[in-house]
């Protein structure tokens, strides 16, 4: 079964501007055979500030910032659940043909975060599964939350905009960094991370971190857009979808 339609809502963070990046996302839910409908699986707007504030960069700030627009809106709509994926996010065939243990162990509540997607070394193995973890996770760029845990990861997001910069219990800084944080601070809070990771990061002009030469000329921009979307679907396997064997 696919993964991502376990979820009651599906969030895709882009910035309006990034149409490159919304394009390759629309490429990578079609091979999943999904499509953003505006409900359940529906972009959010994300955050552009207008300056970095005490953040590390303004990226960083905006990031944080449509993390935490997320979150407001899961707990005004009341969910149980919500999926969040980057528009940079590349997805794993075996997202589409999940085994029922992990199904099952995300049907059972007994979670609150839920990293598919990971840069923490793990055995790559045939069949994925789940390991609990309380390590520091990198990358925000498709992870789940589970309903008890919105509203306290919410309030410490705030916190954390409340604060000088450096505080110990965190203050402005990358949204994976607080997320970590925030864990490291709740040892009650269940963490699950797939092994191996079902999903990695496309190649693709940063939003965040500073860019090289031939991403801040407009035209040169545009061709090596072209060609990094050129690299992300050459050799790329289709997701299966009916009668998926596990690769």
């Amino acid at each position: 079964m696919n993964l991502i339609e376990q979820f009651q809502r599906c969030v895709i963070v882009n910035l309006p501007e990034r149409i490159d990046r919304r394009r390759e996302m629309d490429f990578e839910l079609g091979q999943a055979g999904l499509a953003a409908d505006g409900a359940r699986i529906r972009y959010f707007r994300a955050v552009r500030p207008a300056d970095a504030g005490e953040f590390p960069s303004l990226g960083a700030r905006g990031c944080f910032m449509s993390h935490l627009g997320i979150l407001k809106e899961a707990i005004r709509d009341d969910l149980d659940n919500i999926l969040v994926m980057e528009d940079d996010l590349a997805l794993d065939p075996r997202v589409c043909a999940a085994p029922h243990a992990m199904l099952g162990r995300l049907k059972d509540g007994c979670w609150d975060f839920a990293y598919f997607g990971h840069v923490e070394p793990t055995e790559d193995r045939a069949t994925p599964g789940w390991q609990e973890t309380r390590a520091p996770l990198a990358t925000t760029h498709f992870y789940a939350l589970n309903r008890r845990v919105l509203r306290p990861l919410h309030d410490h997001l705030e916190d954390c905009l409340r604060r000088p910069s450096g505080h110990p219990l965190g203050s402005p800084m990358h949204v994976d960094g607080a997320y970590s944080l925030f864990r490291l601070h709740h040892p009650d809070v269940i963490t699950l991370m797939a092994t191996p990771s079902l999903g990695g990061q496309r190649s693709s002009r940063s939003d965040i971190f500073p860019n090289k030469w031939y991403d801040r000329m407009p035209f040169i921009r545009q061709l090596a857009g072209m060609a990094r979307g050129i690299k992300n679907r050459a050799g790329r396997k289709p997701l299966q979808i009916e009668g998926a064997q596990h690769v």
